[in-house]
């Protein structure tokens, strides 16, 4: 139940950023600083896993809790009163920060004591959460906007993610860390500190790509041998997994954008689109998980990430011809659709533990490195790319999600394969 109501939490605010990313950087100013905007958290999320365990070891769990509640309040806080771009990433990085303390522990306990069967209901329960927020969250939002202004907007998630989270560490306070819980600091910090580099180079490329390269090297020293050459088996279905969040979140954090700056759509209707893919991975991933056998379930992610990927490639020519708008809300709800196809099967596979000897810790802290790790970069990339009032960056950007979404549907058929 915390786990299910932690992606409830997750759609509401992510819900609640996506559509007033626009409304944020036009009164901040700050349409050239889009990747401040919208990687903040994932960078605070990423310096906080390598010290997760160690805070936890030192202050127990009530007080990691208390601090993690502490820093999301108040990095919530300073986002809504920010009056620059830099003091928004600021608070969104806090909110990262605190996201990422109990993000370890939590997941790998999970692992440990549920089964596959019901990790797999799990997650489609997990994706369920998101069709209640997609139908009414980007409109409801929107209206808050209006009526109170984004400010206070911003803060309509705080109950919902302090519920699940004291779900969550209450159901895992008895479990004691485990030693290989711990990660490597400084390989583990390679990971923000390269996508601080892109976010910050403005579009310079050079220094784009070795922030770039960066992150890539310190994620690569921390995920299980074989993942770099997509390995067949876990290591497979954990590199498709990264390409995956490169892709579709790099996409998704920027959908509001492209449609009113690149396609000068109406905010209310940007938002029709934006609940699309949501709504319609929710629903396909409840279908999908009864379909998950040994013969169907490694299908499914290919098949999903090649209509995502083609999905994805329709938008990047919406900007150059022009598409009549339900052609856009048609083709982000198929891009939804194939990532409900394919996320549950490919995350199964990437967390079953005792698969080539890895343990329930490992596994946890592979996936949500994988993950987040796709997603940081994918945001990172996407936002520095279209940092700009022309269209051509966006074009850039979502012509890469297409070409990396694509990529990962090739590579999800290594993870059919078992050493």
């Amino acid at each position: 139940m915390g786990i299910v109501s932690l992606e409830f939490a997750a759609a509401v605010t992510s819900f609640v950023a996506s559509t007033l990313l626009p409304v944020v950087s036009a009164d901040l100013d700050a349409r050239n600083s889009l990747a401040l905007l919208i990687a903040g958290s994932t960078l605070g999320l990423f310096v906080a896993l390598p010290l997760a365990s160690r805070v936890l070891r030192l202050l127990g769990t009530k007080g990691t809790l208390g601090t993690g509640i502490l820093a999301y309040i108040g990095g919530l806080v300073l986002a809504a009163t920010a009056q620059t771009a830099w003091m928004f990433a600021l608070g969104q990085f806090a909110n990262g920060l605190a996201s990422g303390l109990l993000a370890v522990f939590g997941i790998s306990s999970a692992i440990r004591h549920l089964d596959e069967r019901l990790r797999i209901r799990v997650v489609a329960a997990s994706s369920a959460m998101w069709i209640l927020p997609a139908l009414i969250g980007p409109a409801a939002t929107l209206g808050l906007e209006h009526l109170m202004g984004w400010r206070w907007t911003l803060l309509v998630p705080v109950p919902f993610v302090l519920f699940g989270r004291l779900l969550v560490v209450r159901s895992v306070r008895d479990d004691p860390p485990d030693d290989s819980e711990h990660r490597p600091l400084a390989r583990t910090l390679l990971i923000p500190l390269g996508a601080a580099v892109v976010v910050l180079s403005t579009g310079w490329w050079p220094l784009a790509i070795i922030g770039a390269a960066v992150s890539l090297v310190g994620m690569l020293s921390i995920l299980p041998e074989g993942t770099a050459r997509f390995r067949p088996g876990t290591p497979a279905a954990l590199g498709t997994m990264v390409l995956f969040a490169v892709g579709y979140f790099g996409a998704d954090s920027l959908i509001t954008v492209l449609l009113t700056s690149g396609l000068q759509i109406s905010l209310g209707q940007a938002t029709i689109v934006l609940s699309a893919a949501p709504l319609g991975w929710g629903v396909t991933s409840l279908l999908a998980s009864r379909f998950t056998a040994e013969r169907n379930k490694h299908r499914f992610p290919t098949i999903g990430l090649g209509l995502a990927g083609v999905a994805t490639a329709v938008l990047a020519a919406a900007l150059v011809v022009s598409v009549p708008f339900p052609v856009t809300v048609v083709a982000w709800a198929v891009g939804g659709i194939g990532i409900g196809l394919a996320y549950p099967g490919l995350y199964i596979r990437a967390t079953t533990a005792g698969t080539s000897g890895f343990s329930a810790a490992e596994l946890a802290t592979a996936v949500i490195t994988a993950e987040c790790t796709g997603q940081l970069l994918g945001r990172a990339i996407g936002g520095a790319l279209s940092s700009t009032d022309s269209s051509d960056g966006l074009l850039a950007s979502y012509a890469l999600f297409s070409v990396v979404l694509l990529a990962a549907a090739v590579t999800a058929r290594r993870t059919a394969t078992v050493e």
